[in-house]
């Protein structure tokens, strides 16, 4: 008797699990040649407090990732829960995607005016890790609106916390 064994961690299964884990939503962007350029990540993590650093991985196949990586200075905004028109907004093609968002631009580092966090950061270390590149990132500075509740990534859609 002839048998297949079927990997049970596939791409697909993957996604379907991690699904299952909320994270916050961001938006990672930089002025660079007079354009914004950036994408919304859901793939932000802090990674230590001393030095402090965050990453965020992206995909082999972004267009954003070559552009946004020439770029000394980047802005990081975590969405409010206000904000799930911004998210909406950025998921269109990159040469659309920030038109008609209000943003602020500091030393090159873009923002999306009005978000519950920002974070200003340098790219320190760039790792090849499967089908992404994770990049670890210097925090240069950082702002938090308390007043702010997040918008949420859960189960490949957006929600909002419950109080």
């Amino acid at each position: 008797m002839t048998q297949t064994i079927t990997p049970s961690v596939t791409p697909t299964a993957m996604r379907h699990t991690l699904a299952g884990f909320a994270t916050g939503l961001s938006v990672v962007a930089a002025e660079i040649d007079g354009q914004i350029v950036g994408m919304p990540a859901s793939s932000l993590a802090s990674v230590s407090l001393d030095p402090p650093l965050v990453s965020l991985a992206f995909a082999h196949t972004s267009t954003t990732w070559p552009i946004l990586r020439r770029a000394p200075h980047w802005g990081i905004s975590v969405l409010g829960e206000a904000q799930a028109q911004v998210l909406q907004d950025l998921r269109r093609p990159a040469a659309e995607r920030f038109g008609g968002v209000e943003m602020n631009i500091d030393e090159g580092a873009a923002f999306v005016r009005g978000a519950l966090a920002t974070i200003t950061v340098t790219p320190r270390t760039v790792v090849e890790a499967g089908d992404h590149t994770l990049v670890l990132l210097e925090v240069k500075d950082l702002l938090r609106d308390e007043a702010q509740h997040p918008l949420v990534y859960f189960d490949s859609t957006t929600h909002t916390l419950s109080r």
